[in-house]
């Protein structure tokens, strides 16, 4: 029986925060400043504004097939997946992302040095509210899934371990009855890798 762990990759795996920084860069040749290092998306992290018309356009194209090619691990991520990856458990990164970026964001991972093998791709949002990765972990049917955005846990199988990643707290989605939606709360994954090898092993 395989030991599958599924990670989100954005805000678990990858930093997300730097990637957007420097696409605004790409888009409109300015680097943005830090406005506000606790906050939780990235429009209210940097000094930038609200995009509209042409300007969001221009913007939505830079996040091409360099973009998803070229994020930067998270400090510390990297390791704690090498820990699990050798307390024997299979790493699967399962990405709310574009289909046709999913060998691209799996080209990134490994380039990073993560142990991971397998990315799958699903959508971004559903019509019920259900998490959109519900249908996808509920066939990959892992022990545990680690994401950041507690509205992603609604729906999954009760029988896998839902862990959420806390990060920033201004304007974080994970407050109020979103947390009970997870069964364990983490800083960071390498708070969860910790705390999770540790479980196993008493």
């Amino acid at each position: 029986m395989r030991k599958i762990i599924a990670l989100d990759a954005d805000g678990v795996l990858l930093d997300y925060h730097a990637a957007y920084r420097h696409a605004w860069e790409k888009a409109f040749g300015v680097l943005p400043e830090l406005r506000d290092s606790e906050a939780y998306w990235p429009i209210d992290r940097w000094d930038v504004q609200k995009l509209s018309g042409a300007e969001l356009a221009s913007f939505r194209a830079c996040f091409d097939e360099e973009y998803w090619a070229n994020i930067p691990p998270i400090s510390g991520a990297v390791a704690a997946c090498q820990d699990l990856s050798d307390a024997g458990y299979e790493l699967v990164c399962v990405s709310a992302i574009e289909s046709q970026f999913e060998t691209t964001r799996l080209k990134n991972l490994q380039n990073c040095g993560f142990p991971i093998t397998r990315v799958v791709a699903t959508a971004n949002s559903s019509d019920d509210g259900i998490s959109p990765k519900a249908q996808a972990l509920q066939v990959l049917n892992p022990l545990a899934f680690v994401d950041d955005f507690a509205p992603y846990l609604l729906g999954i199988p009760g029988h896998i371990h839902k862990a959420l990643i806390l990060r920033e707290p201004n304007g974080s989605p994970n407050v109020g009855e979103n947390l009970a939606l997870a069964d364990s709360r983490h800083a960071d994954l390498m708070a969860f890798s910790y705390w999770w090898i540790v479980q196993a092993n008493n």
